[in-house]
């Protein structure tokens, strides 16, 4: 269902702000706007603005009964004269497709004279309150609050693939710890306890009577070889000239020494 649909009937509340940038109709004095609007036959007037020149301020109200089939609103300024008829500023055709779809539209509106000029700016505030009821009637509405509650559930079974924990003895040793007792004065092994092993001799006090002075012994000693024996060679040395040796070979002069004279 459209939003714009079903406006037959329905109220159209249109605020006329004000005008500004007018087109001045005046030559000697300030001109007297006024707004005049227009819709489905009905028209509604504000009040003039004595004085208002170029720039007007209206701030009024009016209220209009929608017609279906018809989505624009006629808006026109005039200039407001005592001795002589009103002169037309300008008009413009205000399009109700965004009021009437949203419930809201404030803009400025441009004006146009009859040869298609720039004439100034009308603003308008439109309200329309059944587009709003139509909008809330066709947003879903909320399911109700209901506060979840956590379920709680059995823990799940053992695995058959899972080995089960160990229950057994630990295979590591569990020392016994104790706290060590602290006593004064200290308890200690004194006396000593006996040894399994013979003690050293021990040194007796006063020693015992030495071999002192010493026996006789065999000094002084006995006859030796003495003088020694002489030593194997012969002594006296053999006689000069050496004779021949074995060993090593003849000079070149043999027999005796000296050599005898050439």
């Amino acid at each position: 269902m459209s939003t714009m649909s079903g406006i037959q009937g329905q109220i159209l509340e249109v605020t006329v702000v004000g005008c500004q940038k007018l087109k001045d109709t005046e030559w000697f004095s300030r001109q007297d706007p006024y707004v005049v609007l227009e819709y489905s036959g009905t028209r509604h007037r504000t009040r003039t603005c004595t004085d208002g020149g170029k720039n007007a301020v209206f701030q009024e109200k009016f209220m209009f009964t929608l017609l279906e089939g018809l989505r624009d609103l006629k808006v026109a300024v005039w200039n407001s004269n005592t001795l002589s008829t009103d002169d037309f500023i300008g008009n413009a055709t205000i399009q109700l497709q965004k009021v009437l779809s949203q419930g809201y539209d404030d803009c400025t509106w441009t004006l146009q004279t009859k040869t298609g000029r720039f004439a100034g700016e009308v603003r308008l505030i439109l309200h329309y309150a059944g587009a709003k009821k139509q909008n809330y009637g066709s947003v879903p509405s909320a399911p109700p609050y209901a506060p979840q509650v956590p379920q709680y559930s059995a823990p799940p079974a053992p695995s058959p693939y899972s080995s089960p924990p160990y229950s057994g003895p630990s295979p590591y040793p569990q020392g016994q710890y104790s706290q060590p007792q602290s006593a004064y004065p200290p308890v200690s092994a004194y006396p000593p306890q006996p040894s399994a092993y013979p003690p050293p001799p021990s040194t007796a006090y006063p020693p015992a009577p030495s071999a002192y002075p010493p026996g006789p012994s065999a000094y002084p000693p006995g006859p030796s070889a003495y003088p020694p024996p002489p030593p194997s060679s012969a002594y006296p040395p053999p006689p000069y000239p050496p004779q021949p040796s074995p060993y090593y070979p003849q000079g070149p002069y043999p027999g005796q020494y000296p050599p005898p004279p050439y």
